[in-house]
This record gives C-alpha cells, structure tokens and sequence, in this order.
C-alpha cells in the first residue's frame, strides 16, 4: 500500500498491532522519540497504562510533536483503550494526567470496572457487514463526544469506535482479534493524509 504507520512503543501491546499492520502490507515503524515520527501517514497508541504512556510520551519529547502533526493534520492517530485516553481531551477524574487531549470526547478510566470486569461483545460498526468481535480489558468509558465526533460503533448505547477527521480512538483492543477490518480502514484514513 505504500503507507507507513506508527506504532509508539513505549509501553503497552505494540506488538500486536505492528503484526496487525504487517499482516496488512503497511510499513511499519516503532516510535519511540519525536524523530520516528517523520515520514509516518498515521500512528497508533496501543493499550497499556495511560498514566505510564502519558508520562513517558511528555518525557521524550511525543506529546508536543505529535500534536504539531495532529493540527498541521499531517497525521492520522488512533487510540485504542490507555491510546484513547491519551487523545482525550478531559479526563474528568484526572484533570492533570498527561495526555494528547485533542480529540473532542471525555472519558473515564476503567469505566467498566477492574481487570475482573473485562468481556467480550459483538459489535456493529458503522459500514462493516459482519459484527466485530471485541476484548473489553479495563476499559475506559466515553462519557460524552463532542460535536464533530462520529460514534461508528456502541456497546449498550455507550460509544466504543468514535472518529473526529484523523482522530480515532477505541475503548477495546482490536489487534487482539484475527480480525483486520479497523486496521484496514485505519489504514485507508493514513493513505488518504498523503493526498
């Protein structure tokens, strides 16, 4: 496909969505430092410990230059679970956790409870024909999406898959399935940044 797409690897299941990403024919690259960053189309934030993240992300120099990139919109970035609260703009139990926070929607930390509470659903995402099977691991909970945020997937009418132009964030771990529908289309949003 010719498109290449970030996966920070600073803590947090990145491999699994660079499998993913391989698997699809994207070139891949982990980034650890702002200078990853040059040539990427897109980045993914994986799953983890988004206070970890956050820190981690502010302490080498990745907060301010992936949102140089986000509001230059030369870049398509998608947060899955601690990746989606890293985009969020509030974190009403956490005001001052370190984060992204340019994506219109807040959220709470383990919305649905500890690490016990995790489960697995069917999906219906907006254009895919066949439900999405989903692994729901101390999931965050978006409480409200902002005005331009378009919810492509719920779960008992809470949003779970929303998207704002490049930004993508999802409360569940897709690179954990053997299904790469998301990635595909998160895939085709890079490719599009390149036009």
């Amino acid at each position: 496909m010719g498109v290449k797409i970030g996966v920070l690897a600073i803590q947090g299941d990145f491999r699994e969505h660079k499998q993913m990403l391989l698997a699809l024919g994207a070139e891949v690259v982990e980034v650890r430092l702002p200078r990853h960053l040059e040539g990427l189309s897109g980045l993914i934030v994986p799953g983890g410990e988004s206070t970890t993240i956050g820190m981690l992300a502010r302490e080498y120099g990745l907060e301010d230059a992936v949102r140089e990139r986000v509001q230059a919109s030369s870049l398509a970035v998608w947060g899955t679970c601690a990746g989606a609260i890293w985009l969020a703009k509030q974190i009403p139990q956490y005001p001052n956790q370190p984060r992204l926070g340019c994506l219109d929607i807040s959220i709470q930390r383990n919305g649905y409870g500890r690490q016990v509470d995790s489960f697995e659903a069917d999906l219906q995402i907006k254009g895919f024909d066949k439900p999405f099977h989903a692994f729901f691991i101390r999931a965050p909970l978006i409480l409200d999406a902002g005005e331009g945020v378009e919810v492509l997937a719920e779960h008992k009418g809470d949003p779970v898959l929303v998207r704002s132009g490049k930004l993508w964030a999802s409360t569940f771990h897709p690179e954990l399935t053997n299904d790469p529908r998301i990635h595909a289309l998160f895939i085709e949003q890079a490719a599009r940044q390149l036009t």
